[in-house]
């Protein structure tokens, strides 16, 4: 048996509501929001599943080792929370000098009358998200983190400021608050 020197273990505890099945190198997690699964095709490290708990080892550590295995047990936590509570972030539409308008379309967002451009910019939705509008404020919710945040990153990336000082210029659509629960 290898002392804790040699070895880095991380312990995720999996709630009761929650079903975790692994089948290496694919975990599947479900819970009452929905069903996430996800392929960790990483080497030297080992994952098991005993009583309510995952756990996560790589025997021999090197920083890179150590480090994915804090990177695992992060992935697994957030799947956890995402069929648990699920995933909210909300976006501000912001604009001084022409009025935005916004439209959700099947699984892109327009985005329209931006700096007064004719050409609408388009935000793509990713995975399983729900975008909804709420006033000045867009919703993006599901229970894949990585689905989330990145339809967030887009709809910010669509409005990015171009060839106009962002000082005066602070039109655009942008992240206010990140959070969990649907």
């Amino acid at each position: 048996m290898l002392t804790k020197e040699l070895m880095a273990q991380k312990v995720v505890e999996i709630p009761r509501d929650i079903k975790v099945i692994l089948n290496l190198p694919t975990i599947f997690v479900k819970g009452p929001l929905g069903e996430i699964e996800r392929d960790f095709l990483f080497t030297a490290i080992s994952i098991t599943h005993r009583d309510d708990k995952i756990i996560i080892e790589a025997p021999w550590p090197d920083k890179k080792r150590s480090a994915l295995v804090g990177t695992l047990k992060s992935h697994i936590e957030n799947m956890i929370i995402g069929v648990l509570k699920g995933f909210t972030y909300k976006l501000k539409i912001v604009f001084a000098h022409f009025p935005i308008s916004v439209k959700i379309q099947e699984r892109e967002i327009i985005i329209e009358n931006f700096g007064g451009e004719r050409r609408p910019r388009k935000a793509y939705i990713r995975g399983d998200v729900k975008v909804s509008l709420d006033g000045d404020d867009l919703l993006v919710k599901g229970i894949y983190l990585e689905d989330v945040s990145q339809t967030a990153a887009n709809i910010e990336q669509a409005t990015r400021i171009k060839k106009r000082d962002p000082r005066i210029f602070l039109d655009g659509i942008y992240v206010f608050d990140k959070g969990e629960g649907m």
